[in-house]
């Protein structure tokens, strides 16, 4: 049975499954892909968790410069193969972008809770951070606007 089969067959697909193997090429099998809303399977979906993963972080606005550009560069290139998971999971990297440096800027250290207890979010603890989330807000909404990256989504959905 291959991974299309399987994914369809077994629930929801390899990744957003705990217990789901990280061997499956979304390349080579993208109807095993369910493009989603968030940052689920980030750091399963191969090859572009490989791909994507090197060129980002967020450390303050100059990473996050760096990041931005480099993931929205390779978004250009999987919309140029018109390969909308590789352009989803750019998507994906960016907006990890923006939450976990808006999450540091929100909460000293990044802990949102201490002893199992949410704290409240502080306005600005961290400059750096904050800034960091504003380059990756703009960089984010570049893709959520990008009318190709919107129709192979819609049409990837519309086949699942």
């Amino acid at each position: 049975m291959d991974a299309e089969t399987n994914a369809r067959d077994d629930g929801p697909p390899p990744h957003v499954r705990d217990d789901a193997a990280d061997d499956v090429d979304y390349r080579a099998h993208p109807a095993a892909y369910e493009v989603g809303r968030g940052e689920e399977g980030v750091f399963r979906v191969q090859p572009y968790k490989s791909e994507l993963l090197p060129l980002w972080g967020y450390a303050d606005r100059e990473t996050a410069d760096r990041a931005g550009e480099g993931i929205y560069e390779r978004f250009e290139a999987y919309r140029a193969a018109g390969d909308v998971v590789g352009m989803d999971m750019a998507r994906k990297y960016l907006q990890m972008g923006y939450t976990r440096a808006m999450r540091y800027a929100r909460y000293p250290g990044g802990r949102k809770y201490v002893d199992g207890e949410e704290r409240d979010p502080e306005h600005w603890s961290d400059h750096d951070k904050r800034e960091a989330a504003l380059v990756f807000s703009v960089w984010l909404e570049s893709v959520r606007n990008d009318e190709a990256y919107r129709r192979l989504k819609a049409r990837h959905r519309a086949h699942a």
